[in-house]
């Protein structure tokens, strides 16, 4: 048995050994966002978010036409970058993830 400094935190349920650090967490989110290419929406919480291009695979994300953040899809992954505080990094993850979906189907 390795010693408790040595062994991973994290894993498949039922990998861990008595004495080990089990991290636990909750999903991101809790609704699905839904994406609507064709009206440039993404609807996510009760809120509707313009989706506005900047260049390629660069949106801009509008809340009543005032800028809440970026979205942005780089090596893969889509990403969402907010712009002030009224967007959490989390809500534009959620909008990247269903607009890159969209537009990829």
């Amino acid at each position: 048995m390795q010693p408790a400094s040595a062994r991973r935190a994290w894993g498949q349920v039922g990998d861990a050994e008595p004495g080990d650090l089990v991290l636990h967490g909750a999903p991101m989110t809790t609704s699905n966002a839904v994406a609507d290419v064709q009206s440039k929406t993404v609807a996510f919480e009760g809120t509707t978010y313009r989706i506005q291009e900047l260049g390629q695979d660069t949106y801009t994300v509008l809340v009543e036409g005032v800028p809440v953040g970026r979205i942005v899809y780089t090596f893969g992954a889509a990403n969402g970058v907010p712009e002030g505080e009224g967007t959490s990094e989390d809500t534009l993850y959620a909008i990247a993830e269903a607009w890159f979906a969209a537009i990829e189907a």
